[in-house]
């Protein structure tokens, strides 16, 4: 327990920490008044048998039981507000601090670790985090405050009485220790499952298209039950284990009360404790018995809050990629690659390979699918760091470069586009909130985005779907130039950017990226002949090699990989129906 709560602490931000600390400290004042209840009860008994009762007497008992329930409850509101925002301060601190983390972090780490997992992290476990975190620390500290409270005060009045309340206790500890266990073994398959549930329904809703389309909505509707079914067992059987440790804790808790009644009266009967003490001692009893209870109640969910802090320092424990470095601009926006080689774990990717991209050229890379043409983008822009070989930026290493300043000379136009559920307005300024309108409309005109942003009913004030799902897919490309024309990098990177549009938008697309990449160095992955041939240097990649390299005229006039790539797409462009 001790433990647990001390690593949950941990997990806190400083200033968190700081007002669990105090909401303790004020538990243990919260214990004290109210274990001042026992003392109205004391003056009032005392005056009863001693035939002293006045009206001195009651008003006294009367103030001071009044201070208890007054005091108590003030200092637990502060204690609760204390603890709620330190528990949701937390959980806020954390989610904002695992996605700052997760933007230096290898993409690579992306492949390997579903969304689901992420996504379950950032809210089921959060959530849990706060809630469940706040209420343990709660009701466990303040539980164990008044039963230590209450202890002392019956070795104040009868030290037997005192030692047989610890050596119960020991007995309650010994079972919630062995809760705890329980707990430990099932609490992870719970938490594993609720990630399942996460990530097959996110799976499910993203391809709910294919779904239909293919219908395989049986076998997807099957794979998302049994999660669901999964999950539901798991919960159940943690409830089932641990039920039975509660009941035993609690009937403990019970048994050490009638058991100090019980000792109380014996004493009493027996002739060494007076009357006055009996009645106070079975009094104490009862009241100690809340406190127990209390405590154990959420003493289970101890190992809950021990696998969320886990959770999420797994994903904050993960290295993420050296951002230190200088704040310069390069002295040009020349890349170059000198013998790297990258591999997905024990998969060879990039091999040897090196290639230099001059400034405001362009460079068009080709070849097979899984050659190694989107690794050698991302290595070129430290997506990933090479695995040995050097990549540089104006002839600096670019991991000299802090990873702010590296990415301010890149823009990105992916295939799949990313559009936020926002205004169109807020998604090509993104990155540059308090950019003026004026900027945006301009932005928009020159990736050929304006007429069709007016069509829409708030035109830029349009609230766009996620993922820009109420846009085709040559407007979702457009808006993604224009987001790029907004940040005016010096440095282009396209990834088959017109590979999924329509005739009808690919001349207008193709405008927006020759307006985007004016005056510019471009690296463009793509397959269409009429996207590469005017390249400077076209560089053909298998296998994570450059087996060709040179301008379009000049890889046609030799026997190769290009020659037969274009051949095989003017082949296809003549197919008719």
């Amino acid at each position: 327990m001790y433990q647990t709560l001390k690593r949950f602490f941990a997990f806190c931000s400083v200033e968190n920490r700081k007002k669990f600390y105090r909401s303790i400290v004020l538990g243990v004042f919260s214990a004290l008044f109210g274990a001042l209840k026992i003392s109205a009860i004391y003056v009032v008994v005392q005056a009863i048998f001693n035939g002293g009762i006045t009206d001195g007497v009651l008003w006294g008992a009367f103030g001071i039981m009044v201070l208890s329930i007054v005091g108590a409850a003030f200092i637990n509101y502060r204690a609760t507000m204390l603890q709620t925002e330190a528990g949701y301060g937390t959980a806020a601190g954390k989610r904002m601090e695992i996605a700052e983390h997760m933007r230096y972090l290898p993409m690579g780490y992306f492949n390997e670790n579903s969304l689901g997992k992420i996504t379950s992290v950032t809210t089921n476990t959060m959530e849990s985090l706060a809630d469940v975190g706040t209420r343990v620390v709660m009701f466990v500290t303040s539980g164990m405050f008044f039963t230590g409270v209450v202890t002392v005060m019956m070795f104040f009045f009868d030290g037997r009485m005192g030692g047989l309340l610890v050596a119960g206790l020991l007995v309650y500890l010994l079972v919630n220790w062995r809760m705890q266990k329980a707990s430990e073994a099932c609490s992870e398959k719970k938490m594993a499952t609720d990630a399942v549930v996460v990530e097959k329904v996110l799976e499910y809703i993203k391809g709910i298209a294919e779904v239909k389309s293919y219908h395989v909505s049986g076998k997807y509707n099957q794979k998302l039950e049994t999660a669901i079914d999964e999950n539901a067992k798991a919960n159940t059987t943690m409830e089932l284990i641990l039920v039975p440790y509660m009941a035993l804790q609690h009937l403990v808790a019970k048994m050490i009360g009638v058991g100090m009644v019980l000792a109380s009266v014996y004493f009493y009967t027996g002739g060494t404790m007076s009357l006055v003490d009996c009645i106070m001692l079975m009094i104490c009893s009862f009241m100690m018995m809340e406190g127990l209870e209390r405590a154990g109640t959420y003493s289970a969910l101890l190992r809950v809050v021990d696998l969320c802090v886990k959770q999420a320092n797994e994903i904050l424990d993960v290295p993420a990629m050296e951002i230190d470095g200088v704040d310069d601009a390069p002295v040009s926006y020349t890349l170059q690659a000198d013998h790297i080689d990258f591999a997905y774990g024990e998969k060879k990717i990039i091999r040897d390979l090196s290639l230099t991209i001059p400034q405001n050229t362009t460079t068009a890379i080709v070849g097979p699918s899984g050659g190694g043409k989107t690794t050698l983008c991302h290595l070129l822009s430290r997506f990933w760091d090479v695995d040995s070989g050097t990549v540089t930026l104006g002839g600096r290493n670019i991991k000299e470069y802090s990873m702010d300043a590296l990415m301010r000379n890149f823009s990105f136009v992916f295939q799949n586009v990313y559009l936020f559920r926002d205004t169109v307005a807020n998604n090509i300024r993104f990155g540059q909130p308090d950019a003026p309108m004026e900027a945006v409309i301009a932005a928009a005109k020159k990736a050929r985005c304006h007429e069709f942003i007016m069509a829409l009913p708030q035109g830029y004030d349009t609230i766009i779907g996620e993922s820009g799902g109420s846009l085709s897919g040559g407007e979702r490309q457009r808006l993604s130039i224009a987001r790029a024309i907004m940040k005016d990098a010096p440095i282009i990177i396209l990834d088959e950017a017109t590979a999924n549009v329509d005739p009808e938008n690919e001349q207008e697309l193709l405008w927006a990226i020759e307006e985007l990449t004016r005056k510019k160095t471009i690296v463009m992955i793509a397959h269409r002949l009429k996207t590469v041939q005017h390249a400077d240097q076209i560089v053909v990649l298998e296998q994570g090699r450059i087996i060709q390299q040179g301008t379009h005229s000049q890889l046609m006039a030799e026997e190769g990989l290009y020659r037969r790539f274009v051949a095989q797409r003017e082949q296809a462009v003549n197919w008719k129906l």
